[in-house]
């Protein structure tokens, strides 16, 4: 089972990971539930973060392909092998980052990045919990962190888009995209994911 977490930058993804981790864990043992996130959380992945992240980029489909070779990498070397076990994979962004970020964010074709996606033979998430939070909460939450990456840099107005991304993609897969809204306390947001779960796992 492949379970993807969602939200534009500043939603509070890898707080409620965590805490849905430790639910799956209790439910399910350690040993079979897998922790992930995109990108780089695979063995190499971390130069392609850094370039991602970090790194100043020209084409403007160098971001794109960096994501997708990522992916490819992660999905091959984490994720598959993970479901084939049997195993539970908690994953923190994923192919619907790629749509919102790169189709509504940057203004590319999305039939054609779908495309990829089906020839890359990408799993189809069982469940995404797209974590929504309003866009000035979410700049704030960012700048408290310091230094932004490069993603993180492009500002309210990118954002604003992306989230018409997620708001489009949730729109046309109601029974896979739960919408949490994040503009609620830590442990209100975690309660409400904990209830997402507990149904898809009673199903």
């Amino acid at each position: 089972m492949l379970i993807t977490i969602e939200g534009i930058d500043g939603a509070g993804k890898s707080t409620q990971a965590e805490k849905a981790f430790a639910v799956l864990k209790d439910s399910f043992g350690r040993e079979n539930v897998i922790w992930t996130r995109e990108p780089g959380d695979w063995n190499g992945g971390n130069l392609l973060r850094k370039l991602l992240l970090d790194t100043e980029l020209s084409h403007p489909l160098s971001e794109l392909f960096l994501f997708l070779v990522d992916r490819c990498e992660h999905v091959f070397k984490v994720v598959v092998p993970a479901i084939n076990e049997g195993k539970i994979v908690l994953c923190e962004r994923y192919t619907d980052s790629t749509l919102a970020y790169q189709v509504w964010g940057r203004g590319l074709p999305l039939e054609r990045i779908e495309d990829l996606f089906l020839w890359s033979q990408f799993p189809v998430p069982d469940l995404t919990l797209w974590l929504d939070v309003p866009l000035e909460e979410a700049i704030q939450r960012i700048n408290s962190r310091g230094r932004l990456d490069r993603i993180e840099s492009d500002g309210l107005e990118f954002l604003s888009r992306v989230r018409d991304g997620y708001l489009h993609l949730r729109d046309r897969f109601p029974d896979r995209i739960r919408r949490v809204d994040a503009s609620e306390s830590v442990d209100e947001v975690s309660c409400i994911i904990r209830q997402e779960l507990k149904i898809l796992l009673k199903d």
